[in-house]
């Protein structure tokens, strides 16, 4: 018959079959499991995408931001799609995993500097500063080459990369990618970049209102390019 070991643990006596476990070490273990799962699901969630249909803005033939979604049945949101080669028709719904701008969980990997510049493009357009229409373009120029030879969305690719080379991760947070889960580039829905003010993190939406009207200059320079000569 096996023997049984007593042991005297923190004060309580327990008794355990070999070998001997030790409660603050199985404690300790617990915690460490919890703080893993904790940060994991800070960094990424899924969430249910309603593509209720685009703005009324077009470009070249093609509708630019805005997109609209009910998001998990809620009130409509505004998004902007960043994957050129990938498609969505209003009423189609799928899965999406959420995850920071600069996680490198989204469609095109760890192609920070491009999505640096694409939340750039993305808060320069919400504040005015860049038309909807040539800045969805610039953002899809810089994960695709989408052939175009116009020269404001060419400046403002450049501009945003040459800001988002010296800008630091802190600046983007509540900016978040919505990466339909199973997708890649030319497959599946798009990836679309949002604000999302609660959950990923918390916002910091002055310091990057700031970085964004660094392009005040090319978003002037585009809106006299789209108007009628």
């Amino acid at each position: 018959m096996e023997s049984l070991t007593r042991t005297r643990v923190i004060d309580f006596v327990f008794v355990f079959w070999r070998p001997i476990v030790s409660r603050s070490r199985l404690l300790l273990s617990l915690v460490v499991i919890l703080l893993f799962s904790t940060v994991a699901l800070a960094n990424s969630t899924t969430v249910n995408m309603l593509f209720l249909g685009p703005g009324n803005n077009t470009y070249n033939g093609y509708y630019t931001y805005p997109y609209y979604f009910s998001i998990n049945g809620g009130k409509t949101t505004a998004l902007m799609c960043d994957s050129f080669n990938n498609n969505v028709m209003p009423g189609d719904q799928w899965t999406a995993r959420v995850s920071g701008l600069l996680s490198g969980k989204g469609m095109f990997g760890n192609n920070i500097m491009d999505y640096k510049a694409a939340g750039i493009i993305f808060m320069g357009v919400m504040n005015g500063t860049i038309s909807a229409t040539t800045g969805s373009w610039a953002v899809w120029n810089l994960f695709t080459n989408t052939g175009t030879t116009d020269p404001a969305v060419l400046a403002i690719d450049q501009s945003a990369l040459a800001l988002a080379l010296h800008a630091p991760a802190s600046e983007f947070k509540g900016l978040v990618l919505y990466t339909a889960v199973g997708s890649s580039p030319g497959h599946g829905p798009q990836e679309f970049i949002g604000y999302r003010p609660t959950g990923m993190s918390t916002p910091e939406p002055g310091s990057l209102m700031l970085l964004s009207t660094g392009l005040i200059g090319i978003g002037g320079m585009v809106r006299r390019k789209l108007l009628p000569a």
